[in-house]
């Protein structure tokens, strides 16, 4: 009897396993899609046959492309959509760790100070000038100086003994609202047309990533994801609790440390480049919880794909609500989140 249903038991684990290796293979296809879509879509229209002709030949194949479809696709579209790919997947590992860490659906790097944080250092660069330096190079720097110093904050707290996941969060939100209070104050004291400067790059986004700070957000976000998949069993440990993580023998104060370390550089990086974009960060974790339940191995990855189709797709809609116009991409994210938020609390009450 015993021997039967560890039999069964095998059989569902092994059948669950594949529904989720199947869930990340129709995430992945969906992302190169959106991926491709995005390519296209612009004042210049083109076909998809066109771009996935002009993406193969990137790789030495032997295909003929027009010279005008190479530019477009290779300088001007390429680095965009490459960065909503990259920016979105970090929102979406950076929240499905924050909600691991404290225990909270609700929980992102956005929800807890930092995107704040950001938006404020970015918007004090504005204000004070270039100081001597191009102002491409002033924001980021502003951002993420400013974004490294909110998490700091957070990092002191997460040291000290007997602080738990909810006076964490209490912190994140005092913080939330100290750097929100401290941009309303940058906004009031400076020039309409500055204002206005600011408030178009809170908004964030995309039109100005290069071949440059795609390579850089890459390579930081790829490398920390490197590093949390390392934790991953420590981090579904911490599912069932900290007391029980301690008993498996997990350090839960480092590793409380070490995520909010990394979180909080994915966050200042990718902010840095793009300013501040909501909602990504809360809606993909739960989207891939869903789906593949809390074991990281999974979690981690399809909340990467989910945040990166997110704003992959929102970058598709930013260019054609507003054909021709430059439409702030985390004013679509915002309108995307919002629905998602009521679908979630009707879905949990019932």
């Amino acid at each position: 009897m015993d021997t039967n249903l560890v039999a069964e038991a095998v059989d569902a684990q092994r059948r669950y396993e594949k529904k989720r290796w199947l869930v990340l293979a129709v995430l992945l296809f969906a992302l190169v899609l959106s991926f491709i879509v995005d390519i296209a879509t612009g004042p210049s229209l083109l076909g998809l046959s066109d771009v996935a002709k002009a993406l193969l030949s990137l790789f030495g194949l032997p295909i003929e492309v027009s010279s005008t479809t190479e530019v477009i696709v290779t300088n001007l579209r390429l680095p965009i959509a490459l960065m909503a790919l990259v920016v979105g997947g970090s929102l979406g590992v950076g929240g499905a760790e924050m909600q691991t860490l404290l225990n909270n659906p609700m929980a992102s790097p956005y929800t807890l100070g930092m995107a704040a944080a950001s938006g404020f250092g970015a918007a004090l660069m504005l204000y004070l000038g270039s100081l001597g330096l191009t102002q491409e190079l002033v924001v980021p720097i502003g951002a993420f100086v400013c974004c490294m110093l909110s998490a700091s904050m957070l990092f002191g707290l997460a040291m000290m003994r007997h602080i738990s996941s909810g006076q964490l969060i209490l912190a994140g939100i005092a913080l939330l609202f100290l750097f929100q209070s401290l941009l309303s104050l940058v906004q009031f004291v400076s020039s309409p047309e500055l204002s206005q400067q600011i408030l178009f790059w809170l908004f964030g986004s995309l039109t100005k990533a290069t071949w440059g700070n795609v390579a850089i957000t890459t390579a930081v976000v790829f490398g920390c994801i490197g590093v949390l998949m390392q934790d991953a069993w420590k981090l579904t440990a911490l599912r069932l609790g900290e007391e029980r993580a301690k008993s498996l023998g997990v350090n839960v104060v480092m590793l409380r440390l070490k995520t909010l370390v990394l979180v909080a550089l994915m966050t200042a990086t990718v902010t840095s480049f793009v300013g501040i974009i909501g909602f990504i960060g809360i809606v993909a974790p739960n989207i891939a919880r869903m789906l593949v339940g809390e074991d990281q191995r999974y979690f981690i990855p399809l909340s990467f794909l989910v945040g990166a189709f997110l704003l992959s797709s929102a970058s598709v809609l930013s260019k054609i609500i507003v054909p021709g116009a430059l439409f702030p991409i985390g004013i679509v994210t915002a309108i995307i989140g919002v629905p998602f938020f009521f679908w979630l609390i009707i879905g949990k009450r019932r």
